[in-house]
């Protein structure tokens, strides 16, 4: 039988007051289309009248909003309908691909990066997992690691924090252990990206719902799912972007002066057996929006 749908009504509302002359942004906030994620319905609705336009990154899929913004209030409000038909795998059949079989659009995410300092963790990569057969099994052990080993706390970590200092302090959030995970990854020589979308079925005593940070991991030709801060539905993924860390997908860069407010965002799923969409939900399968790479 086909696997059933997830369906979302997502909205995201973010506001900022712009100071003279102006302020260019760079928005990452549109989904992704995917193999297996379609966005069938959008609007985007600007409170100043200015020039904008959506541009698609040909390597990674990441849309990209751009709009120059004038002094004043500015408020954006994204509305999307997103259907995702995940790939589901038995993660037993999983492998690591030898560095020799990686296909070239993949080599990128074996490397260090700005956030993810793979090659300061080496040691402690190969000490800790160095053992575990190689494949899904040994990357569920890297995430249950850092469940245990990193508390989630709001606000305990910045913009500047890397995968090194949150092993220091054992303290972050979605992106901090999104981080240690993809440099751990990367370590053992497993390609491992960076990946955003919403927080979908996250604890309300953490917050109000918010863009989330999770990991997407290359095994047996494709990239799965990973949720290492453990806070989510992996599921209920509706991915932004991708890249090395967070520095290539933030959701909003800005070039000027720029006062911002907490983002607002809802992400609604709806249920309809007659349709074949279920509310998103943990199982145990390995999960992927992405066609093979290569």
């Amino acid at each position: 039988m086909p696997h059933p749908m997830i369906r979302f009504e997502l909205q995201v509302q973010l506001k900022y007051e712009v100071s003279a002359p102006g302020a260019d942004f760079i928005f990452n906030i549109h989904p992704a289309h995917t193999p297996c994620q379609r966005v069938s319905a959008e609007t985007l609705q600007l409170s100043q009248d200015v020039p904008w336009a959506v541009q698609t990154d040909a390597r990674s899929g990441n849309r990209h909003l751009r709009l120059q913004a004038q002094p004043g209030d500015l408020e954006v409000r994204y509305d999307a309908v997103v259907e995702l038909l995940h790939r589901r795998d038995d993660p037993a059949t999983l492998q690591e691909v030898p560095v020799h079989q990686l296909p070239l659009d993949v080599l990128q995410f074996i490397y260090p990066s700005r956030y993810c300092q793979s090659d300061r963790l080496i040691k402690l990569a190969t000490a800790e997992f160095g053992a575990i057969p190689p494949g899904h099994g040994r990357v569920m052990a890297i995430r249950d690691w850092i469940q245990r080993h990193v508390t989630f706390t709001s606000n305990t970590s910045s913009s500047s924090t890397s995968a090194v200092d949150t092993l220091i302090e054992r303290v972050g959030v979605c992106r901090d252990f999104t981080h240690l995970m993809v440099a751990l990854c990367r370590a053992l020589n497993i390609p491992a990206r960076f990946a955003t979308g919403t927080d979908y079925g996250a604890d309300p005593a953490l917050g109000p719902p918010d863009f989330h940070a999770y990991a997407e991991v290359y095994l047996g030709g494709r990239w799965y799912i990973f949720d290492p801060s453990g806070t989510a539905i992996p599921m209920g993924f509706v991915r932004l972007g991708t890249g090395r860390d967070a520095a290539d997908v933030a959701f909003a860069t800005i070039f000027g002066t720029v006062t911002s407010w907490a983002p607002w965002i809802r992400t609604q799923a709806s249920e309809d057996a007659a349709a074949g969409w279920v509310l998103p939900h943990h199982c145990e399968m390995a999960l992927s929006t992405d066609a093979a790479a290569g």
